[in-house]
């Protein structure tokens, strides 16, 4: 009788896992400082391997393109971590999603707003610059914006269903001005380009989004924005 073949046994080394992860954050904290210092088609995947001490092959192994390097570091500021929990899963997000006040779920969506944009800003620049020579960061740039604006949507949705829009405002128009208001490019202007401080921008947003979107909140208006 034939000797029964016993099954591999799949090699699992908490070691080896930990310095994998030690080693791909330090690809990316260098592909970061690459491509917002010299831009996205300047950089390239020898230059970032260099920067982090490691073979060219290692960053292929990991992230297969330039494109893909730029994705994951394009996921890790934005959602703060490198857990593959997407934003609508996070507890920031949820919070929004999660309050039943109107004005008080605007008002967080503005508070993580600063965070997030704080964290992105940069990285904003360098896919400007890398979409129109490299088909893969166009689409995500196409993604970032189709994203954002699904998740504004979303905190708009559910005020519409506590009946906090104002009277006549529509769910598609409450969600343009939402995302036009909250985007990244009106952040780049304000606090990029004006010199605007983050918390002045937060004040803005929120008490700009409240009095546009919710029934009565005029006095949103009066508000001044922080200086």
């Amino acid at each position: 009788m034939a000797e029964a073949v016993k099954p591999s046994r799949r090699y699992h080394s908490p070691r080896r896992q930990e310095q994998a992860a030690i080693t791909r954050t330090a690809v990316l904290d260098a592909a970061q400082r690459l491509f917002e210092r010299d831009g996205y088609p300047a950089t390239s995947v020898q230059a970032i391997a260099t920067e982090a001490g490691v073979a060219s092959k290692t960053v292929y192994l990991a992230f297969t393109t330039k494109s893909g390097v730029l994705r994951a570091v394009w996921d890790r500021a934005l959602k703060g971590d490198e857990d593959d929990a997407g934003v609508a899963q996070r507890e920031w997000y949820r919070e929004v999603m999660q309050e039943r006040d109107p004005e008080r779920q605007l008002r967080l969506n503005a508070r993580n707003a600063r965070v997030v944009k704080t964290r992105i800003a940069p990285l904003l620049e360098v896919i400007r610059d890398g979409a129109p020579v490299d088909d893969d960061v166009a689409a995500l740039s196409e993604l970032i914006q189709t994203d954002f604006y699904e998740n504004q949507r979303a905190i708009v949705e559910q005020i519409h269903k506590r009946k906090g829009l104002r009277r006549g405002l529509g769910v598609a128009t409450a969600a343009d001005i939402l995302w036009t208001l909250n985007h990244p490019d009106v952040w780049l202007l304000l606090v990029g380009r004006r010199g605007w401080t983050p918390a002045r921008w937060e004040q803005w947003f929120g008490d700009t989004a409240c009095a546009q979107l919710l029934e009565g909140s005029s006095q949103a208006q009066s508000r001044r924005p922080g200086r």
